[in-house]
């Protein structure tokens, strides 16, 4: 058997348009001709698109998704092993990133065949650039859990994180999401309700999640769903014992600061009232 790279085998991940087939490249057009095989997330709607693209189809186009990419994936390293160019296109955006991919990726990888991209859009970056929401820094969760008690487990974990988040959520669970989100993160952080992106009925729902909530709960929002929420704002430091609380004020004063400045400083350090820390630093004076 020859070895990876003697077989001339390759993987190739193809961004695929969110909806609309405008936003497809070149690339695409090429590899959706020239592909010795096609492992499509749904492959009706491969047939879709590419009927859409007026590109025809020469390659064996199967079935590749998350439940059989397990069994699938053995029989697509073979293929790379006998010389096969392998695309993998999903439904939409970028295959491996919360769809079918990553586990081909892996076994192509382990196996010595190279793996490339041509790259197209992401649902992830598209919503983030959109929700007004700070993009410099991000975090993509992807789907929460199905289950509210697991959900909401997740979401306590994240309540703190400072970046932004972007999750993707199914139509029928978003009120039930929003909800939880709105009581464990704070129904005053701002969120960004992305749904059908690119495509005829796009809409972008952008206010707090308490509003967001309220507003999914009269008017469900339908299609395919990212969610993007605001990072956890900066808040005071946990206040640490009260002798430590007294030290810092010794500190600040020994660094030149006057008693009542450094009182102040360290009560708004950790979020407390004044009367507090002067409390504390005079209670055995």
């Amino acid at each position: 058997m020859p070895d990876a790279e003697e077989a001339g085998g390759r993987v190739i991940l193809a961004g695929a348009p969110l909806g609309n087939t405008g936003d497809a490249s070149a690339r695409l057009r090429e590899v959706l001709a020239t592909a010795d095989v096609i492992a499509a997330e749904d492959t009706r709607r491969l047939s879709r698109l590419a009927k859409d693209l007026d590109v025809t189809v020469r390659g064996r186009v199967v079935s590749y998704f998350e439940g059989n990419d397990e069994r699938r994936t053995p029989e697509l390293v073979e293929a790379l092993t006998g010389g096969a160019v392998v695309a993998v296109v999903t439904d939409g955006g970028m295959p491996s990133v919360s769809d079918p991919g990553f586990r081909l990726v892996r076994a192509a990888l382990d196996a010595g065949f190279p793996v490339t991209a041509a790259p197209g859009p992401s649902a992830v970056t598209t919503a983030l650039a959109l929700s007004g929401l700070p993009s410099d820094r991000f975090v993509f969760e992807g789907f929460l859990p199905r289950s509210g008690s697991n959900r909401r487990s997740r979401l306590r974990e994240l309540a703190a994180e400072p970046r932004t988040l972007v999750f993707f959520e199914a139509p029928h669970r978003i009120v039930g999401a929003l909800e939880d989100f709105a009581a464990i993160f704070g129904a005053d952080r701002p969120a960004a309700v992305c749904r059908e992106l690119t495509k005829t009925y796009e809409e972008i729902r952008r206010d707090t999640l308490g509003a967001l909530a309220a507003g999914a709960a009269a008017d469900p929002p339908r299609g395919e769903i990212t969610l993007v929420v605001g990072g956890a704002p900066a808040g005071p430091a946990i206040a640490p014992a009260d002798d430590e609380l007294r030290a810092e004020v010794a500190r600040r004063e020994a660094a030149g600061a006057s008693r009542r400045d450094a009182i102040q400083a360290v009560a708004d350090e950790y979020g407390l009232r004044k009367r507090e820390v002067y409390a504390l630093v005079h209670e055995n004076r």
